[in-house]
C-alpha cells in the first residue's frame, strides 16, 4: 500500500477526486457549501460532485457532518440550519431563495433512517403525494404503484395486500415501501440517510440488493456507518471528518488504498 498523507482535520486533502465532465455525467454538485447551526459551523468544506446512475456513500463518525451535508442536498435543513454556498442541479442553484423547494424535492427524493410509512394502506402510501399533485386516473395510479413496488423489490410480497395497513409490514418491508413511495414521484436523485441502521442483516441485505438495482435508473447518495455496506454497494465514497470532506474517491480505492491516514484509521476501526 502506498504511503498515506498524514492529513489533519485542519489540513484536509486538497486533491479530492474530480470528474472529467467530458466523460462523466454529473447529476449534482456542491460548491463552497457551509452549514451553520446558530453560531456553530457544522460543515466547513463540502465541495463534491456526484456521477449520474452511481451510488455514492458518505461515511464518517457521528457528528462528522455527513448527514448535515445529505440533508442540505434537498433543503431538509431549511428552518433548522443556515446553508451557504451552491448546490447545482440541472444548471440551477437549488440553494437559491427563488427555487420552489417542493417542486425540487420531486426530483431529489429522500428516505430517512427509520421507516416512516403513513398510517394508511400500502396503496395509499404510494399514491398519497401523487393525488395531492392532481393525479386521479386510477389506471395510472395502479401502474405507478406496481412499478414502484417492483423497483423496490416488494411487489410479489404485497401485491395481494395493497389495501392493508402499511404498519403491519416488517421493518425491512416498511423501509422498502418508503423507497417505493419516494421513487413513485420519479425523482432523478435518491438520498438515503442510514436506511438500514434499524434493520436486521437479512433486511439490510435486501435493501442493498434493491439499491444496486435502482442505480440503473437513479443517482443514489447514501449515508452509512456500515463500512462493509459502503464497500459492497458504493461506486464512490466520501469520508467526512469534523465537518470537512477529507477524502473522496472511487470506493475500491478508499477501502484498499486511502490517501489520508485518518481515512485509513476510520475504515480499519482504529479511529479515536
Amino acid at each position: 500500500m502506498s504511503e498515506k498523507i498524514n492529513a489533519s482535520a485542519d489540513a484536509p486533502l486538497r486533491n479530492i477526486y474530480h470528474f472529467d465532465e467530458a466523460t462523466h455525467e454529473i447529476a449534482l454538485s456542491t460548491h463552497n457549501l457551509h452549514v451553520f447551526y446558530g453560531d456553530n459551523e457544522a460543515l466547513t468544506e463540502g465541495d463534491l460532485q456526484f456521477e449520474r446512475y452511481k451510488i455514492t456513500a458518505l461515511i464518517g463518525a457521528s457528528g462528522s457532518g455527513k448527514s448535515t451535508f445529505l440533508r442540505s442536498l434537498n433543503r431538509m435543513n431549511d428552518g433548522i440550519a443556515r446553508v451557504e454556498g451552491e448546490i447545482r442541479y440541472r444548471d440551477l442553484d437549488i440553494n437559491s431563495n427563488q427555487i420552489d423547494v417542493y417542486e425540487m424535492r420531486r426530483h431529489i427524493g429522500m428516505v430517512f433512517q427509520r421507516p416512516n410509512p403513513f398510517a394508511k394502506s400500502i396503496y395509499d402510501n404510494i399514491t398519497f403525494a401523487l393525488k395531492q399533485r392532481g393525479v386521479r386516473n386510477k389506471q395510472r395510479l395502479d401502474e405507478i404503484v406496481e412499478t414502484s413496488l417492483r423497483q423496490a423489490a416488494m411487489w410479489d410480497q404485497v401485491k395481494d395486500e395493497l389495501h392493508q395497513s402499511a404498519l403491519a409490514l416488517s421493518g425491512g418491508q416498511q423501509q422498502r415501501l418508503c423507497i417505493a413511495r419516494a421513487i413513485a414521484m420519479e425523482p432523478d436523485i435518491l438520498l438515503l440517510d442510514e436506511p438500514a441502521s434499524a434493520l436486521d442483516p437479512v433486511a439490510t441485505s435486501q435493501i442493498e440488493d434493491t439499491l444496486l438495482q435502482l442505480k440503473e435508473k437513479y443517482t443514489i447518495i447514501i449515508v452509512t456507518h456500515n463500512m462493509q455496506q459502503a464497500a459492497r454497494i458504493s461506486d464512490y465514497t466520501a469520508f467526512f471528518h469534523l465537518g470537512k470532506v477529507l477524502e473522496y474517491d472511487e470506493a475500491r480505492k478508499i477501502f484498499t488504498r486511502p490517501k489520508v491516514a485518518i481515512t485509513n484509521d476510520y475504515i480499519s476501526g482504529n479511529f479515536g
